[in-house]
């Protein structure tokens, strides 16, 4: 039996919520809907009265898809609902501030997709998951990717043919690098002699960058290289990279202002230079990831580079062997990076140290808001949050944020 509710917010993932708590995806505050209740979420939904705030979602994957929550609601709901969500996030810590106005990337613009590949009988597909869902929804028209990684679909599908089982589904990351398309696939089956010589002969096929299976690299026509400022790195095979340009330069834009007039400078959570070749160009850097591969990625982009100040690297487990103030005494500013669950334990240290200059990037605004709370407690002045949106049309928010002691 179908019943009404009304819509009251938003949740963190982007679903409407009623009072119960009952979570409606693709809904928005303020609308009548109906639908079938199955625990605490409600299905077959049907909207009864529209926000002024539903638009015509731009994709027609939308509805089937998974890979987005928001396209059913305006740019300008989409930009103030994820600023309040680190607003929130900092209210509940007891913390206000100067929010600036939210830089969103282009449609089109995700450089870097995972996708999900299975063999057919009739030949292979290759998409995103449903929503809360196994199925594979294909995406020829995603108004996301980046159109070098639409022209991989069909690419990813012909390995799928030749080298994939309908017993199992590939999981092949795609990316966007200076020369072509870089492909990286794991959950296939071992690589033997004939598989590398069929992996070989179709990176050449299709004019492939570079392509790995299982972290080993099985081809390259030419280094698969990303740019850092004035640094080129070849990253391993799938590892992490900010999902457009736009939100990168946003996010460095935001570093290097905060970093000003910095001569000693640590990154930490560097992967393989995002921030820390950038910044080189005017401070000595010391850049600190847990893994060795992308360090060494980015020492070799800083010696084969011109005109840049010293890096130094290390491989180190951040969460369990944080830089100690000893080691953070003598910089002048800190870069943290960390993943979703923040940097409780070196925030810890930084305040033992209190390194003048804090430039804090984020994807998580409550495990954020944590962490300031840590350093606004010591003493250190939370002085704007940029909020960027790499995600567009997703719940996923990023920010960077300045500190000051």
């Amino acid at each position: 039996m179908s019943t009404e509710y009304t819509i009251n917010r938003l949740g963190h993932q982007g679903d409407g919520i009623a009072d119960g708590p009952i979570f409606a995806p693709r809904t928005l505050p303020g609308e009548v809907v109906s639908g079938v209740l199955n625990g605490t979420q409600l299905n077959d939904i049907r909207i009864v009265t529209p926000s002024s705030d539903r638009v015509q979602p731009p994709c027609r994957h939308y509805k089937a898809c998974g890979g987005c929550q928001l396209q059913h609601a305006s740019d300008n709901f989409v930009e103030e609902f994820k600023v309040g969500v680190v607003r929130t996030a900092l209210a509940a810590q007891g913390i206000k501030t100067e929010l600036r106005p939210i830089i969103t990337s282009p449609a089109q613009s995700r450089r870097r997709a995972t996708l999900a590949v299975r063999r057919t009988k009739k030949g292979a597909m290759a998409g995103f998951h449903g929503r809360a869902s196994d199925v594979i929804v294909e995406i020829p028209d995603c108004q996301l990717l980046d159109p070098v990684l639409i022209a991989g679909i069909p690419v990813a599908e012909a390995l799928a043919v030749q080298v994939g089982s309908r017993k199992g589904v590939l999981t092949m990351t795609l990316t966007v690098s200076d020369i072509g398309l870089d492909i990286s696939v794991t959950g296939g089956k071992p690589l033997d002699g004939p598989l590398q010589l069929v992996l070989a002969q179709a990176t050449e096929k299709y004019g492939l960058a570079r392509l790995s299976w299982d972290g080993d690299v099985i081809a390259m026509k030419a280094p698969a290289t990303q740019t850092f400022g004035a640094a080129k790195v070849v990253p391993p095979p799938g590892s992490f990279l900010q999902p457009t340009k736009e939100g990168e330069a946003a996010l460095l834009a935001g570093i290097r202002e905060i970093t000003a007039g910095a001569k000693k400078v640590t990154d930490l959570f560097a992967g393989c230079g995002t921030f820390s070749l950038p910044l080189a160009k005017d401070a000595e850097v010391h850049a600190v990831e847990g893994n060795a591969d992308m360090t060494e990625a980015l020492d070799h982009g800083w010696r084969m580079a011109q005109g840049l100040k010293q890096i130094t690297t290390e491989a180190r487990d951040l969460y369990r062997r944080p830089m100690m103030p000893d080691e953070l005494a003598k910089m002048d500013a800190v870069v943290l990076d960390p993943p979703r669950a923040g940097a409780e334990a070196q925030v810890a240290e930084i305040v033992q140290a209190m390194v003048p200059v804090v430039a804090y990037v984020s994807c998580n605004p409550v495990s954020f808001a944590r962490d300031a709370s840590q350093l606004v407690a010591a003493g250190y002045q939370l002085n704007w949050v940029q909020v960027v949106d790499q995600f567009r049309w997703s719940a996923h928010t990023e920010l960077v944020a300045s500190f000051t002691a």
